[in-house]
């Protein structure tokens, strides 16, 4: 990395997306001494970064811990300079070292699933379940079945090994748990990216953008990011079959939700009864309305300034 004063950087959100990809690029293709130095880097920059300090910090220690001789060094103009038309040879360059890694260790993938039925990082366990989306062995499949119904996990990692299930070409069902209650869906059906969620998910994000288009601009992108991670954690949920409902009433709903929980957390903004008026929840609605904002409200994800 060169040598720059960074202190008190304040990054735009998309150039924090944009180091977010990078940083999960890295760990996924075992660039850990990169990762360090990006980390470094990061943990430098306030405003809206300061957020994820407190994740930065932890991954930062584990990877000092786990993988000490790798240095943390960054080329920080080359990142910066980075084009996205590197993006496809980075993924095949991680799909190539995969392969390459199960062809010459047999146990390779044998160990990745011990290591994650036997983990308790979220963090380390994602990482393994980006990679066994790329890989295939007979074991995965019923390893992933086993895991998933032994115990409760945060809901991004039960959709990233639903997503891992599909990919192994399952089917049948899948049973998981999630808040106390095991839940069952089809394997086969799981979406493997936004696109193949039902046409009422996409319908509550036009609402949103339609609505923020003159009046705030930017709340679209943060409802996009906020409303594909809310999709995600709801799968399988009986919360998901009211999210996906392709009707004007439904899809009213929960774009009045996901509307005035942005407004409260990007603008501090309490009063819902413009935002109501703004999608026509009705007496009728308010029920459903007020119902679907109390679960954005516990399981949104904060929206990401910054998803196997």
């Amino acid at each position: 990395m060169t040598d720059r004063p960074k202190d008190n950087l304040v990054l735009f959100p998309k150039t924090l997306d944009y180091y977010q990809i990078q940083l999960t690029k890295m760990l996924e293709t075992e660039r850990y001494g990169e990762a360090k130095g990006l980390l470094a880097f990061l943990l430098q920059c306030g405003g809206e970064a300061e957020r994820h300090h407190t994740e930065w910090q932890a991954l930062l220690g584990w990877l000092d811990a786990a993988f000490p001789s790798a240095e943390g060094n960054l080329d920080y103009d080359s990142l910066l300079g980075a084009d996205d038309g590197d993006d496809e040879n980075e993924g095949d360059l991680f799909k190539r070292r995969l392969s390459e890694r199960t062809q010459s260790d047999a146990n390779y993938i044998p160990e990745l699933l011990a290591s994650l039925h036997n983990g308790d990082d979220p963090g380390q366990q994602m990482l393994i379940l980006g990679q066994l989306q790329h890989l295939f062995h007979p074991d995965v499949d019923s390893s992933l079945r086993q895991w998933l119904a032994r115990e409760e996990y945060i809901p991004p990692l039960q959709f990233r090994a639903l997503q891992a299930i599909r990919k192994q070409g399952g089917s049948g069902p899948v049973s998981f748990w999630r808040d106390g209650e095991s839940l069952t869906v089809e394997a086969a059906d799981t979406p493997l990216s936004f696109s193949e969620f039902p046409q009422g998910a996409h319908q509550v994000l036009d609402r949103v953008r339609q609505s923020a288009e003159v009046s705030d601009p930017t709340l679209s992108y943060f409802a996009e990011e906020t409303w594909k991670d809310c999709v995600e954690l709801a799968y399988g949920t009986p919360m998901y079959k009211s999210m996906t409902e392709d009707d004007d009433g439904s899809s009213d709903v929960w774009a009045a939700a996901l509307h005035q929980l942005l407004m409260e957390r990007l603008h501090a903004k309490q009063g819902d009864e413009g935002v109501r008026e703004q999608y026509g929840i009705t007496e009728e609605l308010r029920f459903r309305y007020e119902q679907a904002l109390r679960w954005l409200r516990s399981y949104a994800i904060e929206p990401r300034i910054s998803d196997a």
